[in-house]
């Protein structure tokens, strides 16, 4: 097949600037693509934090300018080439829009930046424009969650007469409902697209507010979300569609899940080199130096026979922290030791701090983002807790499985497709899953790991199976791939 023209548009990839999974994501899957042969171009902001880490982008000769509002508003794109990967990647620039010390979130008020919908209305556009003064066709855009939402609708609407863009086709990729990207009505009359497109149920109206991820959702040619399950719980109740299920069932025909992949590059033990000691499938010896160190450096101790909890998360009720509330006291009254890494809602950090205190032998909190301890946490762990309420795809549990930790899951969209529940009788499983969401449920989930914790041998069949996993972004790229054929078809 003749390789494609791909047009990457996300609010944040790895190593440039990151809040979440979708960083992971956009750093991997377009390097995946270009593997695969395609010519891939990634757009993202230019933040505070790209221009301070990365002072040697090369700025280049575009003259920006996108109308927001009624405002003229000018910018410039700066670029990095990989001589690796062979991608290019353009920065889309304005200082007033991007120079800040946080993407999304005002550190001062913990809200939202209140200008957040000017801030990717021109960010969309300004990626167009400078696609065409790059003279640059793609065959295909693909957007990612609510800031690069107005791309594929930008495309179907402002754009739709323009020449240029005839031949386009895009994808939008769901990465979380939960964040939707929702204005007050005034911020229609921001986007300089015909009134007619706001209109009661329309592609931007949501209860009378302007919903970006609904505009892409209704427009955009081929809508994808990150893994097969959660593609199918979105469409089927309010609580994981979030007000959007309907719409979503209406493009049952366009929607697709795609697990997410893992850079192995990045996450395989026996090539990390943020952990102090590498190991392998054929030789664990290194795995159980990794947990006395994380033990060490956690405080706790030694107790080795003890199989060790290990948790890298944000602090929120969507990761399942309500249901450790209840049962907290629970899991430390067993014979095991538990450590925590995350940052998010403050009453969680005042909850494990109180824990930390209560139970110093047994339990440890680092309320702070640490990239080289999460992946000692993820070496040095026995058992990984991910008890989401929903998780669209989750990242960690696949870490874990690779690094020999073995999680402990909720069923539910990605994890429900990556973790396969340990059956004792058959030998086979890669970690344990519960299914009601209910704190009962998750204690005894945690008493049958940790009762299994001392039969070795099974335990071992479980970590080696685990292991033995393959979720290389390859794969996942080469789905895309089919998709975009697909629907330039």
């Amino acid at each position: 097949m003749e390789s494609l023209k791909i047009a990457f548009i996300t609010p944040e990839a790895v190593p440039f600037a990151k809040t979440g999974g979708l960083a992971d994501v956009s750093g991997a899957l377009p390097e995946a693509l270009n593997r695969l042969g395609h010519s891939v171009k990634l757009f993202m902001p230019y933040y505070r934090q790209v221009r301070d880490n990365y002072p040697d982008l090369s700025r280049i000769d575009v003259d920006l300018k996108c109308r927001v509002g009624t405002r003229e508003v000018f910018g410039e794109v700066y670029y990095s080439g990989d001589p690796k990967s062979g991608l290019d990647k353009y920065f889309i620039g304005n200082e007033n829009y991007f120079d800040r010390d946080a993407l999304y979130i005002d550190p001062e008020t913990g809200e939202d930046f209140i200008d957040n919908d000017e801030r990717f209305i021109y960010f969309c556009r300004a990626v167009l424009e400078t696609i065409k003064k790059l003279n640059w066709k793609p065959d295909i855009f693909h957007a990612n969650d609510w800031q690069s939402a107005l791309v594929p609708s930008l495309l179907k609407t402002a754009y739709y007469e323009d020449d240029f863009f005839s031949a386009s086709r895009s994808v939008f990729t769901i990465h979380n409902m939960g964040y939707q990207g929702l204005f007050t009505p005034e911020t229609f009359s921001k986007l300089n697209i015909d009134p007619s497109n706001f209109y009661a149920a329309g592609p931007f109206e949501f209860w009378g507010k302007v919903n970006f991820m609904k505009s892409a959702i209704a427009l955009s040619d081929k809508i994808t979300t990150v893994s097969p399950t959660y593609a199918l719980e979105i469409q089927e109740s309010d609580e994981y569609g979030k007000g959007l299920h309907g719409v979503l069932s209406e493009r049952a025909e366009d929607l697709t899940g795609i697990l997410n992949g893992v850079d192995y590059e990045q996450w395989s033990p026996n090539k990390d080199k943020l952990i102090p000691h590498g190991y392998q499938i054929s030789n664990l010896s290194g795995k159980k130096k990794n947990k006395l160190e994380l033990l060490h450096q956690c405080g706790l101790p030694l107790r080795v026979e003890q199989p060790l909890i290990g948790v890298i998360s944000r602090l929120d009720i969507q990761k399942g922290f309500d249901l450790l509330e209840e049962i907290m006291d629970d899991i430390m009254s067993l014979d095991l030791q538990f450590v925590l890494l995350g940052t998010g809602d403050e009453k969680y950090h005042k909850f494990f701090t109180e824990i930390e205190k209560q139970y110093p032998d047994k339990f440890k909190a680092f309320l702070a983002f640490d990239n080289k301890l999460a992946h000692l946490i993820e070496a040095g762990s026995d058992v990984f807790l991910m008890p989401s309420h929903y998780e669209p795809c989750g990242l960690n549990q696949l870490y874990s499985m690779r690094y020999g930790t073995v999680p402990i899951v909720r069923k539910t969209g990605g994890l429900a497709d990556s973790v396969i529940d340990f059956d004792e009788a058959a030998m086979t499983g890669t970690g344990f899953v519960f299914e009601d969401y209910s704190a009962d449920e998750l204690l005894k989930t945690i008493k049958r790991a940790a009762g299994l914790y001392g039969k070795k041998k099974t335990w071992y069949k479980i970590v080696k199976q685990g292991m033995a996993q393959d979720f290389s972004w390859d794969s996942a790229a080469r789905s895309y791939a089919e998709l975009y054929y697909r629907t330039i078809a």
